[in-house]
C-alpha cells in the first residue's frame, strides 16, 4: 500500500499510522476476527485473511480521497499492533470516528488516549464536525466517548445494522459529537 506520507502520531503510551498491507494478518490475528472485540462495529467480522486485505483495500482507497483515513493503534514501546481507529469523512470538515482494540488492551485507557489523539489529527486536517456513533448497550465505548469530551446528542431508533449481533435489522444507535449541535 503506498499512501501519502502520514507522519505517525505519537502519544505516551502508543503510536498511530497508516495501515500497510503487511498488516493484514495481525489485524485478523489481534482483533477483527474475535467476536467479543467486533460485537459493536459497524463491519463485519474477518474470517478470513482476504476480508483483512479487503480492509486495506477500503482504507488505501480513504487515504486516496482524504487527508487522513482509518489508523493504525501501535503499543509505542513494544510496537505491537493493537487495535485500531482513524477518520470517515462526509464531507471536508465533517467526519466520524471509532475505535477497536484488541481485548487484552481494554480497560487501560488505550481507547480514550487514542481517541484524544485522533481528535487532535481531526483538528489539524480542519474537521469542524466531529461524530461517532456507539450502540447503546456499550457501555464502556460511552464512556470512552463522555471521558474525551464527546456528549450524547440523540439516541436514533433503529438506524444502524451492528453485523456482528445476532439482532434483526437496525438498532438503535446513541450519536456522539464534540461540542452541542455537531451532528
Amino acid at each position: 500500500m503506498t499512501l501519502r506520507p502520514f507522519v505517525p502520531v505519537v502519544t505516551p503510551r502508543l503510536r498511530l499510522r497508516a495501515p500497510r498491507d503487511s498488516d493484514a494478518a495481525t489485524i485478523i490475528e489481534r482483533y477483527s476476527s474475535d467476536p467479543d472485540e467486533v460485537r459493536y462495529v459497524g463491519w463485519p467480522r474477518h474470517e478470513t485473511l482476504r476480508d483483512s486485505h479487503a480492509f486495506l483495500e477500503f482504507s488505501r482507497s480513504e487515504w486516496a480521497r482524504w487527508p487522513v483515513g482509518p489508523l493504525m493503534i501501535e503499543e509505542l514501546t513494544s510496537g505491537k499492533l493493537i487495535g485500531s481507529t482513524g477518520l470517515a469523512f462526509d464531507t471536508p470538515d465533517r467526519a466520524a470516528t471509532g475505535y477497536v482494540l484488541g481485548k487484552d488492551y481494554w480497560g487501560y485507557g488505550y481507547a480514550s488516549e487514542a481517541l484524544a489523539a485522533v481528535v487532535g489529527i481531526a483538528r489539524t486536517c480542519g474537521i469542524r464536525q466531529l461524530y461517532a456513533l456507539c450502540h447503546p448497550n456499550h457501555g464502556p465505548s460511552r464512556r470512552v466517548l463522555e471521558r474525551c469530551s464527546f456528549q450524547l446528542a440523540e439516541i436514533r431508533p433503529r438506524q444502524v445494522v451492528f453485523p456482528n449481533l445476532d439482532a434483526d435489522g437496525p438498532q438503535d444507535v446513541c450519536c456522539y459529537g464534540l461540542g452541542a449541535g455537531v451532528i
